[in-house]
Order: structure tokens, then sequence, then C-alpha cells
């Protein structure tokens, strides 16, 4: 029996190396084509305006002439660099509220779920539109929008997490010798949440890709001479009735592709990190 678990947990560790392997070449070929490609590799040549994809031009190009591989790869930095930041600020917000939620009073923790139901009540879309327009749309507008609509799930996980450790018998024989609540949630309670919040951010992440797309198409996100994925979409749906299909197909399928895999990696670390899963896991064997 543990041969067979072991032999599981290790074919999940291959599953998660080799996803992490196909994620970091793509995230680290998308970043450093935002700075190595040159501004002229997509830049406008009306002669070649909406060729077909090609060996020249893998993506073929757009109504103005310019490469739309070289363009995905820029408006993928972009795109990036939006989701990582916007899931890194959603989880530490996501962390800091959960943590109060659970460590505070009842009444703080009565607010904290009120204000959690309430943003999870309206569509994403919806209040993404109305935070990004209120804070002067843009990249600003769009990480702030993105960050302040995406952490209430993880609050809920953090929060539940720590109700649970608060009743934990070590963390009751730590403060009977003594040790504060600040001790105590750095040196027990961080350590423990450290795996949740990791696998929560990565979950995080798709979500904020697609979000940072979708606000983007519609005109509400990042200006129209910034290349972006939602950019890019928004701009080739003008010319899909007149047969010109590649400005839409490979630069959509190129986001579905790095949404789905960094999905799966999510899926793959919990996995992994959930003790729980792992055993529902040797039952079934």
């Amino acid at each position: 029996m543990n041969q067979i678990l072991n032999c599981r947990t290790l074919n999940h560790r291959h599953i998660l190396v080799l996803f992490t392997s196909i994620i970091g070449a793509m995230v680290i070929m998308a970043f450093l084509s935002g700075k190595l490609i040159p501004d002229a590799a997509a830049a406008v040549n009306i002669s070649q305006k909406n060729l077909a994809p090609s060996l020249q031009h893998l993506f073929g190009t757009d109504w103005l002439g310019r490469d739309l591989f070289f363009r995905t790869l820029k408006g993928l930095s972009t795109s990036l660099t939006v989701g990582v930041t916007a899931s890194l600020i959603s989880a530490v917000i996501a962390t800091l509220i959960g943590i109060a939620a659970a460590m505070g009073s009842k009444i703080i923790d009565s607010l904290i779920s009120w204000l959690i139901d309430l943003v999870m009540g309206i569509p994403h879309i919806i209040l993404l539109i109305l935070i990004s327009f209120a804070c002067g749309r843009g990249l600003k507008g769009l990480l702030i929008g993105i960050a302040a609509t995406h952490w209430t799930s993880l609050a809920r996980l953090v929060r539940a997490e720590v109700l649970q450790l608060r009743s934990q018998q070590y963390i009751a024989v730590s403060r009977k010798l003594g040790k504060s609540n600040r001790w105590i949630l750095i040196h027990h309670m961080l350590p423990h949440l450290f795996p949740q919040i990791l696998v929560g951010v990565i979950l995080l992440f798709p979500h904020a890709i697609i979000h940072e797309a979708a606000i983007s198409f519609l005109g509400y996100g990042l200006p129209p001479e910034q290349p972006a994925i939602g950019i890019i979409l928004s701009e080739s749906t003008k010319y899909l009735s007149s047969g010109v299909w590649w400005p839409a197909i490979f630069p959509g399928l190129t986001l579905i592709i790095i949404v789905l895999l960094v999905d799966r990696l999510g899926d793959h670390l919990k996995l992994l990190l959930n003790p729980h899963t792992a055993q529902e896991q040797e039952d079934t064997h």
C-alpha cells in the first residue's frame, strides 16, 4: 500500500514538474518578448495588411499589417504582468482580511462576512468595470479593479483555516506559555496557511488574466495603443465577417492555453499539498 501511494504521489509530482516547466517557459518567453522584441517587429506596414498565417508571419498580420505573432507575445507580457500583480495583491488582501475576521471580535467577523457576501453577490465584470472606470481606467484602474474583486474566496478559506487552528491544542499551549497573538500568527499559523495561499494565488492568476482580457476587450481596461490580448481580440472582431479569422483565433488560443495550464498547475499542486486528498487516493487503491 505504501508503494502504491508513493507511486501515485510521484506521478502527481511528475505532472506538476511538467506543467511548471511548460508554464515557466511560456511566462519567461512572454516577459522577455516584451523587452527583447523591438517595436519595429510589430510596426504598422499597410502593404502587408491582413496576410494569412505563413512561415514569414506565423499568426498572420492584422488590418494595419502588424505581425500578430510578435504582437501577441508583447500582449502576453502585458497580460501576464497584470495577472501576476493582481493575483499577489488579491492574495495579500485575502490573507489580511481572513485573519482579521477569524481573530477579531464577533462584530468584525460579521462585518467582514457581510462584505464578502456583498462582493461575491455582484457579478465580477460589472463590479470590475465600475471600479476600473472610477479609478481612471488604464493599467492602474485595471489592477485595482481585479485586486478588489478577486480576494473573497481566498479570504473565506483563510478565515476557516485560522478558526480551525485557533482550536488546536498547541495553540492553547503557546498561549499558556505567554506567547502573544503576533508570535502565534507568525510561527504557527502563517506556515500552515502558506500552502493554501500559494494554491490560491495560482488559481487566482487565470481568473485575473481572463478578466483583464475581457475588460480590455470591452474598452474599459488598457488603452488601445498598448498591446494586450484583449485589445487584439477587440480589434479582430471588426474583420471576422470579411473572412479575416486569424487575428481572433491565434491570440485567443494562446490565452486559453496559458489559462488552462495554470489552472491545471493549481489543481495538481492542491492535490500534492492536501493531506486529505492523498488519503482519499490511498483509500481508492
